[in-house]
């Protein structure tokens, strides 16, 4: 049988929180993959310690109709130049279902 891991001990977000750090490939490929569905853009931040707790911040508004991956990299690098300490997130709004399609954490702060 395979060893369960602790989670205890390492704060998680998102569903991909639980797999290795993503690399600057597969997050473009993830931001590619909502914008081919469709999907807005948008960019959150929060302190470390909030992120449980309390709605996350908003930058800027979402990016309506943005077909750009690059764009929504460079507002996720802004963000996070921004606030440095602050975990940022990139989330893919789905109009059609009235919710989140994706979100997943890009920057963690430091707790």
């Amino acid at each position: 049988m395979a060893e369960m891991q602790d989670y205890k001990s390492t704060v998680k977000y998102e569903t991909f929180s639980y797999l290795p750090e993503m690399s600057a490939e597969k997050t473009r490929g993830h931001i590619a993959y909502l914008i081919k569905k469709g999907w807005n853009p948008a960019v959150e931040h929060v302190e470390p310690a909030r992120s449980f707790n309390h709605y996350w911040y908003m930058w800027k508004l979402p990016m309506f109709g943005e077909q750009s991956v690059d764009r929504v990299l460079e507002e996720l690098e802004a963000c996070h130049r921004e606030y440095p300490n602050h975990h940022v997130r990139v989330i893919g709004y789905d109009n059609y279902a009235q919710s989140q399609g994706l979100a997943f954490v890009v920057y963690r702060g430091k707790r």
